[in-house]
């Protein structure tokens, strides 16, 4: 019998002093192939995007945004996780993390961590994560943390793009 050790992980909420050490990992080329926006431009425009959050609110106040910068056990940063709760408690998540930490296991420790944090704080039990269909690396990360696909119906309803796949985990 194997038995695997979860990866020592740390989530630090994100502020605009993480701009430049998360710019080494935003800027891979790799991990746009399936995201529908251009990597940062440069630290700075990184480190403004970043300063605009901080407050963890949406600008109307409707909305928690939750972001954390992970980092590895080496304190190594891997990526970020983040969490968007609405005011009903819908709240969607989602995550990306440098090819060099890939396969072992930092990105399903996080994401765990990130959505019980996020339970216990605001009380949420439904999650969601929107993911490209080709992007099975995202769909399976989703997967093994419990996330199933929604009906197509409810997906057209949260105007979900054909070519991508909303998943659901629901906290019992």
């Amino acid at each position: 019998m194997i038995t695997r050790i979860k990866p020592a992980i740390t989530l630090e909420p994100r502020t605009a002093a993480h701009a430049e050490a998360l710019f080494r990992v935003l800027a891979e080329p790799a991990l746009y192939e399936f995201i529908e926006e251009d990597p940062p431009a440069s630290i700075e425009a990184l480190r403004q995007r970043f300063a605009r959050s901080e407050s963890r609110r949406s600008p109307d106040g409707s909305q928690q945004w939750l972001n954390w910068v992970v980092r590895d056990e080496a304190l190594n940063v891997a990526g970020q996780v983040q969490a968007t709760v609405a005011a009903d408690l819908q709240t969607h998540i989602a995550y990306v993390f440098g090819s060099a930490f890939w396969g072992r296991g930092i990105a399903s420790a996080a994401v765990a961590q990130m959505l019980d944090m996020v339970a216990a704080e605001f009380g949420v039990s439904i999650f969601f994560v929107v993911a490209e269909r080709r992007n099975g690396r995202s769909v399976r990360l989703a997967e093994r943390l419990g996330f199933v696909e929604v009906a197509p119906e409810f997906a057209a309803q949260q105007r979900t793009a054909a070519h991508d796949v909303l998943l659901q985990k629901v906290l019992r």
